[in-house]
């Protein structure tokens, strides 16, 4: 055990730091070695500084999984920008918005977080609340109809939750959440009907 846990918390926070430090570089736009020393201590400083809740991550990334979370958050951010900008653009007719609860499979705060993160970045959806012991989030819809309706707007939240859950969990917490690890939805048991 070390005499100094903030220093030893220090030695396991280097990929925090780096990823700071890259972020930190991009936001400049200047890669020049005064600037990326300003980006690591920046780093060092926020994560020395500010005392984060540590998050569990029993999973493993997927690489596959991963490239198909990807892929999909992409292509629903083209299809979902220009939905909204016809809503934005139609002349008459007010949107039809809503607030939705979604219960999410897994109980991780993790897959929780990455879930609202995502839902909030498409735009057309924001998340209102999200409810950490429950695992609910609810959504703000722009416009039902263009969404295909509630329940369509539900099972995209859903689908989104089960495409970061492939990318990032692991085989017990995809069990737990009722996803095979192979890729199809585990199929609950028939029910045994007596006569």
């Amino acid at each position: 055990m070390s005499l100094h846990p903030r220093r030893a918390s220090l030695r396991t926070q280097w990929p925090t730091v780096l990823w700071l430090t890259v972020v930190w570089v991009l936001l400049w736009g200047d890669a020049r070695p005064g600037n990326i020393v300003n980006g690591v201590l920046l780093g060092v400083l926020v994560t020395a500084g500010l005392r984060m809740t540590p998050i569990d991550f029993h999973g493993r990334v997927r690489p596959r999984a991963l490239a198909v979370l990807v892929g999909r958050f992409l292509a629903d951010l083209v299809r979902a920008s220009f939905e909204v900008s016809l809503v934005a653009l139609r002349p008459r007719g007010t949107p039809r918005g809503a607030v939705i609860c979604v219960q999410l499979r897994s109980h991780s705060d993790l897959y929780l977080t990455l879930t609202g993160e995502l839902v909030s970045l498409v735009p057309g959806s924001l998340i209102v609340e999200a409810h950490r012991l429950t695992g609910r989030l609810y959504v703000h819809v722009l416009d039902v109809e263009t969404s295909g309706g509630v329940e369509a707007a539900r099972q995209s939240v859903l689908d989104q939750e089960e495409r970061i859950l492939r990318a990032l969990a692991s085989d017990a917490e995809l069990a737990e959440a009722g996803l095979t690890p192979g890729g199809a939805r585990r199929r609950p048991a028939p029910t045994e009907v007596t006569r």
